[in-house]
């Protein structure tokens, strides 16, 4: 049964940051890639950032580059989300998700094993 637990989620001002972690409880898994994704309450689930192992590259929705970081370790299961400049925008919980066969990083079905959330709120 494999888990994966963020945590780092909190409060803070516009303008401030935030570092998520991500980590797969109990096991480790053999995985191809990970990623972040975030939902806003009424809104889909969309893509924030991933990165390959293959490869060392990593990926980044439009809205958050050059403002977010994401990085890990593959043999720890391990990623991390460096959230810096936040935006009331970025409010939402994020999500870590791992990928585990062929696919592209952008899409929610490329992923096979997902956490339970983080909250990240950012205020005015």
């Amino acid at each position: 049964q494999v888990q994966l637990v963020e945590s780092g989620g909190g409060l803070v001002q516009a303008g401030g940051s935030l570092r998520l972690s991500c980590a797969a409880s109990g096991q480790i898994i053999s995985t191809v890639g990970m990623g972040w994704f975030r939902q806003a309450p009424g809104k889909e689930r969309e893509f924030v950032a991933a990165i390959s192992w293959s490869t060392a590259a990593a990926f980044y929705a439009d809205s958050v580059k050059g403002r977010f970081t994401i990085s890990g370790e593959n043999a720890k299961n391990t990623v991390f989300l460096q959230m810096n400049s936040l935006k009331p925008e970025d409010t939402a919980v994020y999500y870590c998700a791992a990928k585990r066969r062929a696919g592209s990083y952008y899409f929610t079905t490329s992923y096979d094993n997902w956490g339970q959330g983080t909250q990240v709120t950012v205020s005015s």
